[in-house]
C-alpha cells in the first residue's frame, strides 16, 4: 500500500488517536506528550493500553459523516445540499454524466473516509493488539478482551472498505506497510472479514466473563455493550450483517442466535459512537431544526413519495421544515422540504448497528432459506412498531424479498453506513434508485484511490 504513515498521539488527556492525514507507519516522537510505538510496543502499562482503547474507540467512529452522507447520496436516501461547494451534489449524485475517478471528490487520493480512514482504524487496533500481547501488566483473560474487542472492530471497518470497492477488491495483509499484499476479490475480502470476526468471537469466549475489563464510552457500557458477553454478542451481531452480504443465510441465522437479536425485544438496542462538546467533536449528522442555510442532509423527496400511510417511521425520523433548503446546480433545482429529526442535539450518540437491523436479516435470511412463516413473522413486528398493519402480500420469495428491501429503506435511512445503496447492488436494482429528480447517475463503485494506483506503479523504484 501506498507509503501512507501512520502517527500516533498521546493528547494531555492520555487519549492515543491517529493522525487523520497519516497512514501505515508510526514515526518516533521527542515531545513526551507524543510517545513513539516504542513505548507502548513492549511492556505497555495499563494506563497506556487505556487509552490505546480509548483512541481505538474514537477513531472506529471517524468514518461516520461522509460514508453515511456519500453512500445514502448514492442510494438517493439523502442529499447532502451544499450551496458553497457544489461538487456534493454534482459528483455524488453523478451529474453531467460525472463518475469517481481515483481522486474522486470527498475522498481524496487515499480514499479517505472509505479506504484511508477504515486502513487507520484496522492499523490502529492492530498497534492494540500488539501491545496487549507484548506486556505483563495484564492478565491472559484480559488480552484476550483486548484482542476479541479490536477484531471486532477490525471486521466493521474492513467492511467499509470492501462494500466502497466492492468489484475493485482491497488489500487485506497490510502488516508490512512497504511490502502490503496484493488486491483480492470481494468475495475473498468478505470472507477474511469473517476469519476476523471469528478470531474475534474465540478471543472474547477466552476473556472470561464480567465487564470488559477497561474503560469504554458511553456508546458501550450506557447502552448495554460493556461485558464480555454482550461484546459477543455485537461481533456476532456484525458478522449477521456480513453473512447476508455474503449471501450466507444459514450462516446469518446462527450468527443471529448468538448476536444480540430479539424478535419482541426493543428494536432501538445496540452499541453507539458518542459525540461531545470540545475537546471531543460534535454529532456530524445533526442540523439544526429550521436552520436558515443552504448547507444540510435533507431526505430524498422519494422516501416522501413513497412511503405507506400512517408510517410512524416517517413522522419520527423526517421534519418538514418551514421553507426547504434549496440548491441549483448544473441548471437543476434541488429542494429539500424535509430534514433529519432523530437527533435532538449535537452532542447525540450515533447508534452503527441496531436489532431493528437484525430483525430485518432475520427476515431476509428466513426468506431466502424458505421459512415464510418467520420472514412474515420477522417483517410484521418492524409493521407494527411502524404503525402498520400486518403483512397481506404475496409469500414467494421474491415478494418477501421486496417488502424486506422497502422496509429496510425506512428502519435504516440514513444509518451507518447507506444500506439502501448497498442492498440495492446486492439484489441487482441500482437501475431503482431514482434519479429523475437530480438527473444524475447511480454508481457501482468507487475507483480505486490514486494513492494506491500510483503505489503499485512505482514500487520497488
Amino acid at each position: 500500500m501506498k507509503k501512507i504513515f501512520f502517527k500516533l498521539f498521546m493528547l494531555p488527556a492520555l487519549i492515543y488517536v491517529m493522525s487523520s492525514c497519516s497512514f501505515f507507519k508510526l514515526e518516533n516522537a521527542v515531545d513526551p506528550n507524543n510517545p513513539s510505538l516504542g513505548s507502548v510496543s513492549q511492556n505497555a502499562t495499563r494506563n497506556q493500553i487505556q487509552s490505546l482503547v480509548t483512541g481505538l474507540e474514537a477513531r472506529h467512529r471517524d468514518y461516520l459523516f461522509t460514508i453515511t452522507a456519500a453512500f445514502g447520496a448514492f442510494g438517493r436516501e439523502i442529499w447532502y445540499l451544499n450551496a458553497s461547494d457544489p461538487r456534493w451534489q454534482t459528483d455524488w449524485l453523478g451529474q453531467g454524466g460525472r463518475k469517481p475517478d481515483a481522486a474522486f471528490f470527498g475522498f481524496g487520493a487515499t480514499g479517505g473516509a472509505a479506504y484511508a480512514t477504515p486502513y487507520q482504524t484496522i492499523k490502529q487496533a492492530e498497534v492494540l493488539i500488539a501491545s496487549a500481547q507484548n506486556t505483563s501488566s495484564i492478565s491472559e483473560q484480559e488480552k484476550n478482551a483486548i484482542i476479541g474487542f479490536a477484531k471486532t472492530i477490525q471486521g466493521y471497518q474492513f467492511m467499509i472498505a470492501a462494500n466502497g470497492q466492492y468489484q475493485n477488491g482491497i488489500r487485506i495483509d497490510i502488516k508490512d506497510e512497504q511490502n502490503p499484499g496484493p488486491f483480492v476479490s470481494y468475495t475473498e475480502a468478505l470472507a477474511h472479514i469473517q476469519r476476523v470476526l471469528d478470531e474475534g468471537n474465540q478471543a472474547l469466549a477466552n476473556a472470561g466473563t464480567g465487564n470488559f475489563p477497561f474503560r469504554l464510552t458511553a456508546g458501550f457500557t450506557g447502552t448495554g455493550f460493556g461485558t464480555i458477553a454482550s461484546l459477543r454478542q455485537l461481533n456476532r451481531a456484525i458478522a449477521a450483517r456480513l453473512a447476508v452480504y455474503r449471501q450466507d443465510w444459514a450462516g446469518a441465522l446462527n450468527a443471529l442466535r448468538e448476536s444480540f437479536f430479539t424478535l419482541t425485544g426493543d428494536l432501538d438496542l445496540g452499541p453507539a459512537h458518542t459525540y461531545g462538546a470540545p475537546p471531543d467533536v460534535f454529532n456530524p449528522l445533526f442540523f439544526v431544526l429550521n436552520a436558515a442555510t443552504t448547507t444540510m442532509i435533507v431526505v430524498h423527496p422519494s422516501l416522501i413519495t413513497d412511503a405507506l400511510p400512517g408510517d410512524l417511521r416517517v413522522q419520527n425520523k423526517f421534519f418538514r421544515r418551514n421553507v426547504p433548503v434549496v440548491v441549483t446546480t448544473d441548471g437543476i433545482p434541488l429542494s429539500g422540504e424535509f430534514q433529519d429529526r432523530r437527533f435532538p442535539s449535537n452532542t447525540s450518540p450515533v447508534k452503527f448497528i441496531r436489532n431493528e437491523e437484525l430483525v430485518l436479516i432475520y427476515a431476509e435470511a428466513s426468506a431466502q432459506s424458505g421459512n415464510t412463516t418467520e420472514a412474515v413473522n420477522a417483517i410484521n413486528r418492524i409493521r407494527t412498531a411502524a404503525g402498520l398493519p400486518a403483512y397481506a402480500g404475496a409469500t414467494t420469495r421474491d415478494a418477501l424479498i421486496n417488502e424486506i428491501l422497502f422496509q429496510r429503506r425506512y428502519s435504516l435511512w440514513c444509518e451507518p453506513w447507506g444500506h439502501r445503496w448497498i442492498d440495492a447492488r446486492r439484489y441487482n436494482r441500482l437501475n431503482e434508485i431514482p434519479t429523475a429528480l437530480d438527473r444524475g447517475s447511480v454508481f457501482t463503485q468507487l475507483e480505486r484511490p490514486q494513492a494506491e494506483v500510483n503505489w503499485d506503479l512505482f514500487k520497488g523504484k
